[in-house]
This record gives C-alpha cells, structure tokens and sequence, in this order.
C-alpha cells in the first residue's frame, strides 16, 4: 500500500508545481478536500473584526488555484457537478429541518414583507444588469448573462439559450449563435464570482452598517418568532437538553424516627412532592420494586424542589449525604407524544398522580406550540410533554401515557433524511412550460421544504422523522455548503480565464456587482425602514432575493442564529420563477 502510494507522488514530486495541479486535476477529490482546508483556515482570520467566513474563503481559493492550473499549465479542471448539486441539497435540507417551525410563524408574521422585498431585488437587478449592459455598448448575450451570474442562476444560461435555439431570438448579421452564447458565458463567469463573493461580505455586515448589533438582533428575532416560548419545539436543535431545574437529586441518610420503619411506597404516598429515587444499605442498592423497608442509616435518594421541600424533608430525614452510590442516578429529558384519548381534560396536577415519582413536566407542546405550564393546565391527546427524570421512570411514563419517549440521541435517521430529500427532489423538477419559459420550484428550494416539513411535523410528533442529533444535522449543513462551493470554484475559474481581455471586463465586473449588491442593499434598508422588520430578518430575506444561499449562511455565522433562514425560502422562491422571466426577456429584447 505504501508503494502505491509513493507511485503516485513520485511524479509530482519529479514534475514539481506542474506536475502538483496535475494531480489535482487528476485527483478532483483532493482538489475540493485543498480548498476546504485553505478556505477555512483563511476564513478564520480577521481584520479588525472582518472576516471572509469559511465559505467565501473556499470560494476564493478553489478560484485562485483553478485559475492558477488554466493559466500556467493550460490544465482545466471540472469536477462533476453531481458533487456539489448534492452537498447542496444536504445543506438546504438540514436548514430546513433547523427552521422548520419558523417559517410558518414567519410567513404569518411577515410574508408581505418578504414578497416586496423579493421584487424589490429582481426589478433593479433586471435594470441594473439589463440597461447597463445597453449603455455600455456590450454585445448580445451580456446581458442575460450578468443577469444570470450577478443571480447565480445558472438556469437562467439555459433559458436565454433556449431563446437562441427556438428562435424567439435572431442573432444581428455577422454574429452567430454560438458568439451570442460565448458572451453570456463569459458575462456569467466574471459576475457570478464577483457576486459571490461580494454579497457573501455585503450580507454578513449589512447589520452592522446601519448600526445594528446582529447577535442582539438575532436574540429578538428567535423571541418573536417563538410567539414567546422558552422552550424549544419538540425536533428541534436543543430541544431535548437537560437545562435548568428547580428539582434536583439529594441524598440523605435516615436518622429521623418517624421515616424508620415505613416502606417506599408508604413514603412516597406521604411525601408525593419527594419521592424516594433510590435506597443504599450497607454499600448496595436495594430493588424498590420489592417495596422495601426503610432502617436506621439507610440512605435515600429524593428528588424534589430545592428551595421549598428538600431543606425540610433534609431535617425531617436525617443529615445529608454524598455518597456516590446514592448520588449516581442519571437524569434524562425526553419528549412524549400522548397517544391515550383517557388523558384528555386532565389537569397536569391530576395526571402528576399517575406517574412514577421523580419524573417532572417541563413544558407542555400542543399543535407545536408551548402551552402555559402550571397546576391547573390541562393536557388532551395529540400534545407532547417534555419530562425530566431518571430513565427507567421516563420509560415507564411514555408507556402508560401511551406514546413513546424521544430521548437525546448521537444517531440520525437516514431513512426519513433520504426519503424526504428524495421528495423534495421530485417536486423541484417538476417543470411547467408557459410561451416556452420553463417555470420550476427548483431542487434546491424543493429540498429545503422537505426539510421544513419534516421539523414541522416533527413539532407536532416527536415520532415522526427518527431521531436527528443536532452535530450532525449541523455538520451536514456546515460541509455541505462549503463542498458545494469548492466544487463550483473549480469549474467557474478557468471560465473566468476566457473572459479576461480588453475593457470588456471592466465593465462586466462593474455591471455584475452592482447588479448584485445595491439591489439587496436597498431591499435591506426597505425592509427595516418601511417595513419594520428585524434587521437579521430583513437580511434573510434579501439573501432569499438575491438567490444567495452562501450570503445565508455568512449572515448566521455574523449573528450566531439561525433565524435569517425563516424568510429566506419565501423571498428565494419567488425570485427564482421572477429571474427566470427576466432572463428569457433581456434574451429576446437584445
């Protein structure tokens, strides 16, 4: 293995930095691998507070060494694309699991909003790219294709090609088809990477230049979002976390009289507020279930409230204790869906009588909303209760309220992760033809659904989904995006090559950033002056317009949340089937 190895280093170690990009070339694995790792490692750095971010720095990097390779050994790279179409779709279906349940709260409480935020981007991007090229004087086909990567719409090439070869559109004399598709190729390659990049930077500080402070905001955002709950939704990241608590676990050894003598179930029907967890005598627990009888110097284990019953029951029992024995019962928090129609009308006080004693409600969820919590609180079938205790007692519980308790987990369901994205998939593609302007959600968009659905119904249902640990949800969407982009950096840099020369460039990198960031710049400043939105919303919404999924992730790494995603599959959607229009039409007005 070890000779194979150095077979294949030997060359480029003899061909030296040629013979390196050659590998690469070779090796597309280790290309998109290089750029992660430089990309990153850039990323991390920052300039007084300013910094690329991981997924801009992969950009730049896979840029620079594709462009490098093309221009200095005439190697050009292009790495399947099915790679990255796929670390895409990973990426938006684990958001979309992440924001599942805002973003039905955010299209009721701002859906208008992200609709005229949408439309602002597109009409001034369609004006900006569109009149700028005419103004310029730049031939056919730069227009659509500043459209297209000032977008990063790539679909939108495939349109105003679909307008050449249909005929809607006649190239002017002396000019051929395949010119017309080489200037939107190469207005496409300079655009799209300038754009990228720009608005990766423009939407991470756009907060920030209006004097905003995004953690903050991105804090205020969750809350409103949240219609004022505390606890997070069944299904989602942090949901079944062991938080704070009032109840905790003390040991005690029993010197009092009046507990000698009586059996743990006479306790626990004297003291339901302190139930007895666990019984040490002489080094060994004793199995409750066998009812046993409390002696001199045993040590038991309560779990109660701290400040209003452990300190009594502390004189009432007999001196504390700290031993390890006693003290070792491992508490869980778990989610359980009531499948029994018997406790429906019951008030929580009522139903705290039925279950095992050291398990406790945390938070009450009906139709994937937080209910108030308190004695008088009724409980009906279909909600789901957050319970904390020791296991065995959870487990008990979940049975007989007939459901099943969804404990934290270091597994994910690949079953529904594949069947889901599978769906979503399939809608995107799903295409309808109108006056030969092919209209589609797109996978990408069809994909993030999916991942919506699953969380909202997950909310509703803990059952519904399997389980999903929020590592790996979050590393599928931190790997995914970045692989995504190191993919495409390869195959849009020697791109890039062919388009440089003459002045022409000047103004298609002018053209493409303008058309690319003073649209979402005054669709931000709308949003949070006229509208009034949050300015992480308003961020999330303009990166939706702009079609910008790495301009997301950028503004949820500056603000430390993931709320800017709420509005972004609103804005995204409309603007997708909008730019599409705009493309075929500055195809055929050319």
């Amino acid at each position: 293995m070890i000779g194979q190895i150095f077979e294949k280093l030997e060359p480029v170690t003899e061909a030296g930095l040629h013979g390196f990009f050659q590998l690469l070339g070779n090796q597309p694995i280790a290309f998109v691998l290089l750029a992660l790792t430089l990309g990153t490692l850039i990323g991390k750095f920052s300039f007084k507070t300013i910094s690329l971010g991981s997924t801009a720095g992969t950009l730049l990097v896979g840029i620079v060494l594709s462009m490098f390779a093309e221009a200095s050994f005439g190697i050009t790279y292009a790495v399947p694309s099915i790679l990255s179409s796929f670390m895409l779709l990973l990426f938006m279906y684990a958001l979309g699991l992440k924001v599942g349940p805002q973003f039905f709260s955010g299209l009721r409480q701002g859906g208008l909003a992200f609709v005229g935020i949408g439309l602002i981007v597109w009409v001034l991007n369609w004006v900006i790219c569109y009149f700028g090229a005419a103004l310029a004087g730049l031939a056919p086909g730069y227009a659509t294709g500043l459209i297209s990567g000032s977008y990063t719409i790539t679909a939108i090439l495939g349109v105003g090609q679909g307008a050449l070869t249909s005929g809607a559109y006649t190239p002017p004399a002396g000019m051929t088809i395949e010119e017309v598709g080489a200037n939107m190729a190469a207005a496409y390659a300079i655009s799209y990477v300038l754009s990228t990049v720009g608005i990766i930077l423009l939407i991470r500080y756009l907060p920030r230049i209006f004097g905003r402070d995004a953690v903050a905001d991105a804090k205020l955002a969750e809350s409103d979002f949240s219609g004022g709950a505390t606890h997070p939704v069944p299904g989602a990241p942090d949901a079944l976390t062991l938080g704070f608590s009032p109840f905790d676990l003390r040991a005690f050894t029993v010197t009092h009289e009046s507990f000698i003598g009586r059996t743990v179930s006479q306790l626990s029907e004297n003291f339901p507020e302190a139930p007895v967890l666990r019984l040490v005598r002489n080094g060994e627990v004793l199995d409750l279930s066998s009812d046993p009888t409390v002696e001199m110097n045993d040590i038991v284990t309560v779990r109660a409230d701290v400040h209003q019953l452990i300190l009594k029951e502390g004189e009432l029992i007999g001196p504390e204790s700290d031993d390890p024995l006693a003290r070792n019962i491992p508490l869980e928090v778990a989610d359980v869906h009531i499948g029994s129609h018997k406790f429906s009308g019951q008030s929580l006080s009522k139903l705290g009588k039925t279950i095992p004693g050291g398990v406790t409600v945390q938070a009450v969820f009906r139709a994937g909303n937080e209910m108030p919590l308190g004695p008088k609180s009724d409980v009906r079938f279909g909600d789901v209760l957050r319970l904390t205790g020791p296991d065995a007692a959870i487990q008990k519980t979940a049975k007989h309220l007939g459901g099943h308790a969804i404990l934290p987990t270091m597994k994910s369901e690949v079953l529904y992760l594949s069947l889901a994205m599978l769906v979503g998939y399939l809608v995107g593609i799903v295409t309808v033809t109108i006056s030969g302007i092919p209209f589609a959600l797109g996978t990408s968009a069809g994909v993030i659904m999916a991942g919506v659905g699953v969380s909202y119904f997950r909310s509703r249902n803990p059952d519904f989904g399997g389980p999903v640990h929020e590592g790996a949800r979050s590393f599928l969407q931190d790997f995914g995006l970045n692989a995504f982009v190191a993919v495409l950096s390869a195959n849009v840099g020697p791109k890039v090559i062919t388009a440089l020369g003459g002045d022409t460039i000047l103004w298609l990198a002018l053209i493409g950033l303008a058309g690319a960031l003073i649209p979402p710049f005054i669709a931000f400043w709308v949003g949070i002056k006229f509208f009034g939105l949050n300015s992480i919303i308003a961020a999330g919404a303009s990166t939706g317009a702009r079609n910008s999924t790495p301009g997301l992730n950028a503004i949820m790494e500056e603000s430390g949340s993931s709320v800017a995603a709420v509005p972004y599959p609103v804005s995204y959607a409309l603007t997708t089937v909008l730019a599409l229009i705009g493309g075929y039409l500055s195809m055929i007005l050319s």
